[in-house]
């Protein structure tokens, strides 16, 4: 599938100006379609802040909305979108994924396929609550985009990421289904899953936040044994804190995007 290139303004990506994304991950294309409750649009051109990374030029920044109220009152809520901070706050989970990896929440499909393309990655499942999203991700062909080898690994199923549970214990858990990214209650829900599942390491999203806030209470610096503590609390065995520059990642992603009260 080929789009035409869009023209990115040369003062933006010169030196001073914001740098083009460009990460090595693979995005899939994406085209405007819309369904009875969602749709996804395509913005030929923005300029949007990363996770722990600064303001960066995005191209064909693909967004996934559901359609609320009716009449007058309806409106657009925004789910999950291509922006560097979307992609930068679930890349260590999709990169450190192994074996049977259970994905929860489908989304616009970009950590299962991320994580189906790690060669340590044997099989993906994906569980998807809304039977629309599966059928808008299968129409729009985002895993045939992806090398025959990587697609056969994808399974999606339609269940609750609360109660389902795998015929096959899972290696790694991948959750991703919350709106906003900073929420309460995220630490019980994963642990619900992770029994669930039997995974030995997980990934959720937000999970930064949840640090940061916690070394924000217990006013202690986000240092490496911060971090070793809060984890230890929490009872996950999360993928994250084997990076080097964890705590320093935290720091940069909670200065931007921790809720303030």
């Amino acid at each position: 599938m080929s789009v035409e290139a869009p023209v990115v303004p040369a003062g933006l990506i010169v030196p001073g100006g914001a740098p083009l994304y460009a990460p090595d991950v693979f995005r899939p294309v994406y085209r405007p379609i819309q369904g009875e409750r969602w749709r996804l649009d395509v913005a030929p051109l923005s300029l949007c802040p990363g996770y722990w990374s600064g303001v960066q030029v995005v191209t064909d920044m693909a967004v996934l909305t559901r359609i609320h109220g009716e009449g007058a009152d309806a409106g657009l809520r925004t789910w999950m979108s291509m922006t560097p901070m979307e992609i930068e706050s679930q890349e260590l989970g999709c990169r450190a994924a192994t074996g049977h990896t259970v994905v929860m929440g489908l989304g616009m499909g970009w950590a299962a396929a991320n994580a189906a393309l790690q060669r340590q990655v044997t099989a993906v499942t994906v569980v998807e609550f809304d039977p629309e999203v599966i059928g808008l991700i299968a129409e729009l062909g985002v895993f045939a985009q992806l090398p025959p080898e990587a697609t056969a690994k994808i399974t999606v199923v339609e269940g609750d990421a609360f109660a389902w549970t795998p015929e096959i214990p899972a290696d790694t858990l991948l959750a991703d289904i919350w709106i906003p990214l900073d929420g309460d209650g995220r630490v019980a829900q994963v642990q619900g899953m992770r029994a669930n599942t039997g995974a030995s390491k997980v990934y959720f999203w937000g999970q930064e936040m949840v640090i940061a806030r916690r070394a924000q209470a217990l006013g202690l610096p986000l240092d490496t044994a911060t971090v070793a503590r809060i984890v230890a609390e929490m009872d996950l065995p999360l993928i994250g804190p084997e990076v080097s520059d964890y705590p320093d990642k935290i720091e940069r992603a909670a200065d931007r995007w921790l809720r303030r009260e």
